[in-house]
């Protein structure tokens, strides 16, 4: 599978939770606690891998590197707005409209990234470099939902950082 088709996959998933969260305003706690957790479950190895396979190789091509800048940006705002929903007590407005934030963010992070990226993407790709990457970033995916909070906060950090000072970061990330 191209990593444009199984970023895509991702993206579908995503926009449907997305949607059930911000009409989940009327529903009991443990809905709206399942469905942050859901969101949180997807997306989090989801950015992990797709900066680590997708951006980190796009912007190690020169015609790719402000390509993705402001994607990395884009995934720690939606990171932080989710962290932020799930610590906060009860629902109100500032809830509904922080769910709306995080839902606007990342439809247009997706469209964004569907578009614009994508396109540009294949002018810099062969077939078989997106395909191995597609492989790559399932491959990953599981393994950063066992990573936990620390490993997975400095593999956040280390994919914006100069690749010569990510490296010691990342080494220390995953030390066993």
């Amino acid at each position: 599978m191209l990593i444009y088709d199984a970023l895509k996959k991702d993206h579908v998933k995503l926009k449907d939770l997305l949607e059930r969260l911000v009409h989940s305003a009327d529903a009991d706690d443990q809905t709206r606690a399942s469905l942050l957790s859901e969101i949180h479950d997807e997306l989090i190895p989801h950015t992990r891998a797709e900066e680590a396979v997708f951006y980190n190789s796009l912007a190690s091509i020169p015609e790719g590197k402000d390509l993705v800048s402001s994607g990395y940006a884009e995934h720690m705002e939606a990171e932080t707005l989710l962290r932020d929903l799930q610590g906060m007590e009860g629902v109100g407005a500032d809830w509904t409209k922080m769910a709306k934030s995080l839902e606007d963010a990342l439809k247009h992070h997706i469209s964004e990234e569907e578009g614009r990226i994508f396109q540009a993407a294949r002018q810099l790709l062969a077939d078989d470099e997106a395909r191995m990457m597609g492989q790559a970033f399932e491959q990953m995916k599981p393994e950063v939902s066992e990573g936990g909070f620390l490993q997975n906060t400095l593999d956040l950090v280390a994919n914006v950082m100069p690749r010569r000072f990510a490296a010691p970061l990342r080494s220390f990330a995953h030390r066993p």
